[in-house]
């Protein structure tokens, strides 16, 4: 069976979510999900212990290549206990991506920290490392064993880059200067699991990294995240933490704040459905960017999505740019005319820095960001994306930036 989130009864043809039109990208359940899931229901383990639990995290640490992994509730609340373990407190300050979904900088507040918005390297679009760089070598200053940054003050604890759209950061220049000011370097992976960086699996390069599986994602247990770390000590913890930091459990003995942030034994096993087609899914991902790349690219008036010489990314929402100039008014135009058409799309995500909950949070030298923000447009991806509305999205958005282009 594949489920594909349409609800037709609900909504008017020709708009998203209606069976006229292709959804920007919803799950391929197609595998042994309602077989695991029975088995739950008949065992009667439905909750938070169970087999589905352990064999989940143990395939998830497997194919990132690392020792550990701990199932969350979520891909923020992953967010949120990484920072604890990697050692975030109140009045820390942490670097992270300015062009991303809104989580990271929300999962640093929930702490008490600060995040400091960095920008994208204008060539594929992610974290921009000679920025993070230079933002450590020359805003900041080393003084008793801690980083501080000269404006505010305080001391700068970690990297968080975000690895958008399928496309990993590159990493290793991140790493190397968070090592020389003895930084952690916490990865979400949220959107790009199955990607490599350099032949390795992204979130393999951090000391934590965290994935999500929201309904959107490349696979999915409906909700749901996933911690992982090459440190035993951290992956303890990060058990710990989410489990209401309970020390012992028939007297209900807790010695710190804890959090309820486990994964469910019914979600895991959709997940481990979902993990034993992952391969599939990303070559099918691959396939549909291929073919993106073949309609699109010859249209100089469309940026394709790119991809670095080091990486192999997994497409999990294929993206392109509207000519330089293009202003919001004109990619709402855009949007607007491929939503009517019946093609799922959406914009990138508003720039962090400029958004008001992080109105009092600093920014470095942000240029590529909001330019990308202005003028991106994300596509149907859906891993069951079928041939006929592939090219039905290719040749709308030609149509769409035609009528663009004229009224221009």
């Amino acid at each position: 069976m594949i489920f594909t989130g349409l609800e037709p009864m609900q909504s008017k043809p020709g708009t998203p979510g209606t069976a006229e039109s292709i959804p920007l990208c919803v799950p391929e359940l197609g595998g042994n999900e309602w077989k695991y899931i029975k088995e739950c229901l008949d065992t009667n383990w439905v909750s938070s212990v169970g087999s589905y639990v352990d064999r989940f995290e143990e395939m998830m640490a497997a194919y990132v290549s690392v020792e550990r992994a701990v199932a969350t509730v979520n891909g923020t609340a992953a967010l949120h206990i990484a920072l604890i373990v990697a050692g975030v407190e109140a009045d820390d300050e942490v670097l992270v991506s300015d062009l991303t979904f809104v989580a990271p900088a929300n999962a640093i507040r929930y702490i008490g920290a600060w995040p400091v918005f960095m920008d994208v390297d204008p060539g594929y679009w992610q974290m921009d490392p000679q920025k993070v760089t230079e933002f450590l070598d020359n805003e900041c200053r080393w003084e008793n064993g801690r980083l501080l940054n000269k404006t505010s003050g305080r001391r700068i604890k970690a990297v968080l880059p975000v690895h958008i759209l399928g496309h990993p950061c590159d990493m290793d220049p991140i790493v190397k200067i968070a090592k020389k000011y003895e930084l952690a370097v916490v990865e979400d992976a949220s959107e790009s699991l199955g990607a490599r960086y350099k032949g390795d699996m992204v979130g393999s390069s951090a000391d934590i990294a965290c994935y999500s599986y929201n309904g959107n994602k490349l696979i999915t247990t409906g909700g749901g995240g996933m911690i992982v770390t090459g440190d035993q000590k951290m992956a303890d913890r990060a058990k710990y933490l989410t489990n209401q930091a309970k020390d012992e459990g028939e007297e209900y003995i807790h010695n710190e704040i804890g959090y309820n942030y486990r994964l469910t034994n019914i979600q895991a096993a959709m997940g481990v459905a979902q993990m034993e087609m992952i391969d599939d899914f990303i070559e099918k991902k691959r396939a549909i960017a291929g073919k993106y790349q073949a309609g699109l690219g010859n249209d100089s008036r469309i940026v394709t999505m790119p991809r670095a010489e080091w990486a192999d990314p997994s497409y999990w929402l294929y993206t392109v740019i509207l000519e330089s100039g293009t202003d919001i008014k004109s990619r709402k135009s855009v949007l607007r005319a491929l939503n009517e058409s019946g093609v799922g799309a959406r914009p990138l995500w508003h720039t962090l820095h400029d958004l008001k909950p992080f109105e009092s949070c600093q920014s470095y030298r942000i240029e590529h960001s909001i330019d990308l923000y202005h003028r991106g447009i994300s596509l149907p991806s859906s891993v069951g994306l079928n041939e006929s509305e592939q090219a039905k999205t290719i040749a709308t958005v030609k149509t769409a930036v035609d009528s663009m282009t004229a009224n221009s």
